[in-house]
């Protein structure tokens, strides 16, 4: 390399510069210090085959500002050049990037543009990461950006396209590129971007390679991978279930073979529950249970066995030792004794956690969770009378609410599992204690929320205490309940019908349609509901058999939940 001082109008950009073609740069920064000193730094240009001159490879924006003076009447002598061998294309693209990195970070898709160039001119991944200062990762980065279509690359160049929607792009075959950018380039603009892609690449199911017990290498059907290599998946999720499902089949084969007593495959979403078996040896009677989740991972449990089975075998091991064994062990106390030890033990431990209330807190809720002998506690079953009241408590903002709350509550139990009802007590004194011990290990905050789901989940439907409970927290259920369908469906009684209309869009209306039929009735009050058919929208209609407490909307009109409310109301203190 030698060092020149070039002529300005001897001197053109090349083509290798990566901003080459660009329009012309922003300069402002840089002139004031040439206008005043001139260009100090040399350029870094190459002879471009022509008598006597040079194009830059590195440098543009001094040659654009020492134009700019020239241009502008002001002396621009000779610019300093480093002139770097003629026909060394790749040194000339790494100058060029090298500059640019340095000055101001590329975007992504100049830089695919000049690693693929510099690919082409025998530059290996590795000899890239080396010269730029990256992982090899981060060139094979780059260069996947060249899988996609020309119009999506320019897209996301112009950002008209997020990072993680291009990610999911890499995956797509060229016919889906296309099929994409029509919905993409529509009028409408409906294309599917970020995760929704990835479930309309897939059909809605997309299953990672990392979940497969079976060998890749013998998989006949097509795995895709995402842009950066971190996620391959099954472009075909019912051929992945036929090779993972004969794979789980062989390794059932091999357990029964190796003589485990029997071996459980459970059903798709069904998930093993460790504590309600008890760890057994393949020789005491074990059992291995294969848990398949619905994403496709297959996990095995090798020696397991119900409670009520280990404790079955355990008797029966017992009896046979007794009778078998010369010089077994006898037990040391009778059974009117052990009763003896029982109630002494028992009444220490009462004593006891008198003194411990925290304790005491937790052992109630560990119990009214699970169960013993002496506890019976249930989840009220919120009965419907059919599958639309069914539908309408489901879809409601108070049910969608709770169902939020109570998977937080299951995380601080260590219960992984999705799960109906926290409170699902069986009588197992295991579980209880696991329970018990987990709740002992929160704070007295956190054990206060579950207490409150608990009691929460065991509110009985329709009792008085219910009616109790929402009096004495004003529930107002505005924001968290509107009249549907159903509601409006299961007004029979037409005096009923018509106070509700009254109470809806006034008593005018009300009377108006006083002989209407009930469903044109339900019909004003659904406008007035949604604003539609020229009627005022009525926001936050709360009718009174929604209050706290409940009352009737007709004169001497009578209803189950304002009679719970009325046989426990003189018993309580005046509500503020």
């Amino acid at each position: 390399m030698q060092l020149a001082h070039i002529e300005l109008e001897r001197l053109s950009i090349s083509p290798l510069n990566m901003r080459h073609g660009k329009k012309a740069p922003d300069v402002s920064d840089i002139l004031p210090s040439i206008r005043a000193r001139g260009v100090l730094v040399p350029l870094l240009v190459r002879p471009n085959g022509k008598p006597d001159t040079y194009e830059i490879v590195a440098g543009r924006r001094r040659w654009y500002s020492a134009k700019t003076v020239k241009e502008e009447g002001g002396d621009m002598p000779p610019l300093p050049c480093a002139i770097i061998e003629e026909g060394d294309d790749a040194a000339a693209l790494e100058a060029s990037l090298i500059e640019n990195i340095a000055r101001r970070d590329p975007d992504e898709m100049s830089q695919y543009e000049t690693f693929a160039q510099l690919v082409k001119k025998g530059r290996t991944v590795p000899d890239i990461a080396s010269t730029f200062g990256i992982s090899e990762r981060q060139v094979t980065q780059r260069l996947a950006l060249g899988n996609l279509l020309p119009r999506i690359r320019d897209a996301y160049r112009a950002e008209d396209i997020d990072p993680e929607t291009v990610r999911h792009l890499t995956l797509a075959s060229k016919a889906q590129q296309k099929e994409w950018l029509v919905l993409f380039e529509g009028e409408d603009s409906h294309a599917p971007m970020g995760s929704d892609l990835k479930h309309w690449l897939f059909g809605g199911q997309s299953v990672s390679t990392k979940v497969a017990i079976f060998p890749l290498e013998d998989y006949p059907g097509e795995i895709v991978s995402d842009l950066f290599g971190e996620e391959r998946y099954f472009a075909d999720a019912t051929l992945f279930w036929r090779h993972q499902n004969e794979a789980v089949a062989a390794r059932r084969t091999a357990y029964a073979e190796t003589g485990w007593s029997e071996v459980v495959v459970l059903e798709p979403g069904q998930h093993f529950h460790n504590w309600e078996y008890e760890k057994t040896a393949k020789k005491r009677g074990g059992k291995v249970f294969i848990e398949v989740t619905q994403r496709g991972e297959v996990v095995f449990h090798e020696g397991y066995l119900g409670r009520k089975d280990a404790m079955r075998i355990k008797r029966s091991s017992a009896k046979k030792g007794a009778s078998s064994e010369q010089g077994a062990e006898h037990p040391e106390v009778s059974n009117v004794m052990q009763n003896y030890l029982d109630l002494h033990r028992r009444a220490a431990v009462a004593v006891r956690l008198l003194d411990a209330p925290g304790t005491a807190l937790r052992l109630m809720l560990a119990h009214a969770i699970s169960g013993s002998g002496g506890w019976q506690v249930r989840a009220d079953p919120q009965t419907a009378k059919n599958e639309s009241i069914a539908g309408s408590v489901a879809a409601s903002a108070a049910t969608a609410a709770l169902n939020t709350r109570r998977i937080e509550i299951a995380t601080l139990l260590g219960i992984t599992e999705e799960c109906q009802r926290v409170v699902a007590g069986n009588g197992d004194s295991h579980r209880t204690v696991a329970v018990f011990v987990r709740l002992l290990a929160l704070s007295d905050e956190d054990v206060l929320r579950i207490l409150a789901l608990v009691m929460a989940e065991t509110l009985e439907a329709g009792s008085a205490t219910v009616e109790a409970v929402g009096v004495q927290l004003s529930v107002d259920l505005r924001g968290q309940w509107q009249a549907d369908d159903t509601f409006l469906e299961l007004v029979r009684d037409r005096p009923a019908i018509n106070a509700l209309l009254a109470s809806a869009a006034g008593k005018a209306v009300a009377d108006g349609n006083v002989a209407s039929k009930a469903k044109d009735q339900r019909q004003i009050i659904r406008d007035c509901l949604d604003g539609a058919n020229g009627r005022d929208k009525v926001e936050n209609w709360l009718p009174g058999w929604m209050e706290f407490p409940a009352r009737a909307v007709t004169p001497h009109g009578t209803l189950g939940s304002l009679a719970a409310w009325q046989r426990v109301e003189a018993l309580l203190p005046p509500w503020q």
